[in-house]
């Protein structure tokens, strides 16, 4: 372990022992324990509210959000009238940095994708899609610069347009790299037809999120940047989700997210029927019941599942956050099962977890369902699945071309493991 993360291993227990120290010496033994008491009471009528605003409708969920927003007021009044709240604000701050330094600590930097040097494509196809991200392909000259660089580019004109089978006929016509410039939904039909056919497949950061360019370690800032692959770039190799017999290089959810995205009123209205339809899919009410065949495992009855090509990083609960890799030939479950206020604290706040989330690294899942089909959301397009619903890996199967120099993937912050960080600050 180098000096650097001991030393922020060290911080992080400075940071902790200052906060346990200010408390004691400000407050006294009995204000400290009227400020944590109050801190917690606080926080479990909040995280309670919190549930039931999202489980009910109606006055119920009204009162519920009315409560969520004023907790927090009510106990900067009762810090305030006892001359603790620069108290806590500090307390806080120094808990922050305990956890920011930990965290980093306990990293580990890894090693990044094997690069195989090839040679530049002599005939790219490149598909772009001037919707997506807000226009970024008119905004950066995506089109113009490409055909600089020799590149064929087919625009998206309209929905209707199967993007597969124009990825098809540019491989029929002679394409020895195929690209695109859209969403990871876009990217995952084209990836899958590269694959299918051996070819390289070019990744242009032109969508919105662009989670998979992210985890190649892409500069999502500048997606002009990417197309420098096609003269300066080398290959690595990376493996593919598959469900069903498509293609995804993300994940595809089932359960409240996919229910929520299933239905025709959310691209118009997303917050108003996301709260209409959330109260349903979290209380079991509405939709059908899940259950998850993973390797040994069987989960049963969760409201929220998330399948990703390799697994996401173990500190996000979301299961929406970063993957350090992309190579290591297994598929990332994550089942999320909450059954009252109490099970979402435990799930927010880290204890008790394992109750109510299930993590598990497989190389095939299977979700049935008490329904003939089940809504899925895969990487970002809502489709309805007949079931039983079956996802595996395909281990190295995509050859994905990226710039020489990019800005690489960072290193995963892990969770926090007091044991481990103690440890790490008492070496040397």
């Amino acid at each position: 372990m180098s000096t650097a993360a001991v030393w922020q291993a060290r911080l992080a227990f400075a940071a902790v022992t200052a906060a346990v120290v200010l408390v004691l010496a400000v407050a006294g033994f009995r204000g400290s324990l009227g400020l944590l008491l109050t801190g917690a009471l606080g926080a479990a009528a909040g995280l309670a509210a919190a549930w039931w605003f999202l489980t009910h409708r109606g006055l119920l969920r009204w009162l519920a959000g009315a409560v969520v927003a004023l907790v927090p007021i009510v106990v900067a009044i009762v810090y305030i009238r006892h001359r603790l709240l620069w108290v806590a604000v500090v307390v806080g701050l120094l808990w922050v940095v305990a956890v920011a330094a930990g965290r980093r600590a306990l990293v580990d930097p890894g090693h990044g994708p094997e690069e195989f040097p090839t040679p530049a494509p002599q005939n790219p196809y490149l598909i772009m899609n001037p919707r997506s991200g807000g226009g970024k392909v008119e905004r950066f000259r995506l089109a113009e610069r490409a055909r600089e660089f020799g590149a064929r580019v087919f625009l998206l004109d309209g929905p209707a347009v199967d993007v597969a089978e124009v990825a098809r006929q540019a491989i029929k016509d002679g394409a020895d790299l195929l690209g695109v410039a859209g969403g990871d939904g876009t990217q995952a039909l084209v990836a899958g037809v590269a694959a299918e056919h051996g070819v390289p497949f070019l990744v242009i950061s032109a969508g919105t999120r662009n989670h998979f360019a992210l985890d190649l370690g892409l500069d999502r800032e500048d997606p002009a940047t990417c197309l420098d692959a096609l003269t300066d770039g080398v290959e690595i190799h990376v493996d593919l989700g598959l469900i069903g017999d498509r293609t995804f290089v993300n994940n595809a959810s089932f359960g409240a997210y996919a229910s929520v995205v299933q239905s025709p009123a959310y691209r118009d209205d997303k917050v108003g029927t996301t709260l209409e339809l959330l109260p349903g899919a979290l209380t079991g009410t509405t939709g059908p019941r899940l259950r998850v065949h993973a390797g040994d495992l069987v989960i049963d009855g969760p409201q929220a599942v998330l399948i990703s090509n390799n697994p996401y990083t173990t500190g996000d609960v979301a299961g929406l956050g970063e993957r350090p890799q992309l190579d290591r030939g297994a598929l990332g479950v994550l089942a999320v099962t909450v059954r009252g206020a109490a099970d979402a604290a435990r799930l927010i706040g880290g204890r008790g977890r394992a109750r109510s989330l299930t993590v598990r690294t497989v190389t095939e899942a299977v979700v049935d369902a008490d329904a003939p089909a089940v809504p899925v959301g895969v990487d970002g397009e809502s489709v309805l699945l007949p079931t039983p619903v079956r996802c595996t890996i395909r281990p190295a199967a995509l050859r994905v071309r990226v710039p020489r120099q990019r800005p690489g993937v960072r290193a995963a912050l892990p969770e926090l493991d007091w044991t481990r960080l103690r440890r790490l600050a008492l070496s040397r």
